[in-house]
């Protein structure tokens, strides 16, 4: 990688040689799940970021993780060759500052830190594995300016594919909403150890019939029932509202506007409310697994998750009603971006929305 890559702290590794203006730098940060690779470079701006790269592949790194326990060197072998494209982009516009995680698979992985090692070895990116605390926190700081300021409180969601975080927010506090205030807002969070790989080679993903979908949201509505206790006397209003980042939710997003391809600049931030979610979800249901593959925002890498991905949605919006959700295209990335720029002091006051450019 060119140049020095920064600590967490903002600090520089080479002593006696003065840091670069940080708002001149690039910035880098990489998502390394159970199922996708993604790569987000930025510039700062006055309020927020500009991307000027980004990356996004399917590898699969989870494959057959539930079943043995371990990452199988098919997945390795894809993960490798997605990390050196994400290593030549990260060359190709000099990024000096980044932030490189893995997440459930890594953690949950018998040989998770030998494949750190690995792509120590093989590519030269140093992968940190974060705690499940940690990319709760992070999924939070990258989508709560999404929230309704005036909600007194937010449930934000986020669907992975090994993992799925879900964090009570309470209404910020008057005077901004910068990092460490973001992070006192979480009343409670929990990180359940299952996402869409991981529930779809359980209960199977290319065909789902009404009883295996039934199957799939009373597991997950299962799994909620500690943290919704938690929940239970926490304050709600009539602008209560669920804010959700994953794939399943853009998906649906994107079912719901009719997109022939992907548009995330129609999507992020998009409200939706019970109906129109029912509409989406039962058109999504409704399609056979080749009809998946075939949409322009599904496609044959997600066709087999997708519906698993909608359970996890289904059994959280039972577990807690709201009339409407928003759609989050941001998060763990936005959330690390954060996180390095303010520790730098890009921003010289506290914000209370982040633009993302």
């Amino acid at each position: 990688m060119a140049g020095a890559v920064g600590r967490e702290d903002g600090s520089w590794p080479a002593s006696g040689v003065a840091a670069p203006d940080p708002t001149e730098q690039a910035y880098a940060a990489l998502d390394l799940g159970t199922n996708n690779c993604r790569l987000l470079i930025a510039r700062p701006l006055a309020d927020g970021f500009r991307i000027i790269d980004s990356f996004s592949r399917i590898v699969r790194l989870g494959q057959d993780l539930t079943q043995t326990g371990r990452l199988c060197p098919q997945a390795i072998e894809r993960t490798l060759s997605a990390l050196q494209v994400c290593r030549d982009k990260l060359d190709a516009k000099q990024v000096t500052r980044a932030r490189l995680i893995a997440t459930e698979a890594c953690r949950a992985a018998a040989n998770g830190a030998d494949f750190v090692d690995r792509v120590s070895r093989s590519t030269g990116l140093q992968l940190e594995i974060v705690d499940r605390e940690t990319e709760a926190g992070l999924a939070t700081e990258g989508c709560a300016a999404l929230a309704d300021g005036e909600a007194e409180s937010v449930l934000l969601f986020d669907i992975g594919g090994g993992s799925s975080e879900v964090i009570w927010l309470a209404r910020a506090d008057e005077g901004g909403a910068g990092e460490g205030s973001v992070r006192d807002r979480i009343r409670h969070w929990t990180s359940l150890r299952l996402g869409v790989v991981s529930l779809a080679e359980t209960f199977g993903g290319r065909t789902v019939t009404d009883a295996t979908f039934d199957a799939m949201v009373a597991f997950v509505t299962d799994e909620l029932q500690d943290f919704a206790e938690l929940a239970r006397a926490e304050a709600r209003c009539a602008r209560f509202h669920l804010l959700g980042t994953s794939g399943t939710v853009t998906t649906l997003a994107g079912v719901h506007l009719d997109l022939p391809r992907y548009d995330r600049r129609r999507v992020d931030g998009l409200w939706l409310s019970e109906t129109e979610i029912d509409r989406a979800m039962n058109r999504l249901r409704g399609m056979p697994f080749d009809a998946r593959v075939a949409h322009g925002c599904i496609g044959p890498d997600r066709a087999d998750l997708v519906l698993a991905g909608c359970a996890i949605f289904e059994a959280i919006r039972r577990t807690f009603p709201a009339e409407r959700v928003r759609i989050a295209d941001r998060g763990l990335r936005e959330g690390l971006l954060m996180r390095m720029m303010a520790a730098d002091g890009v921003w010289r006051r506290e914000l209370q929305a982040i633009r993302v450019q």
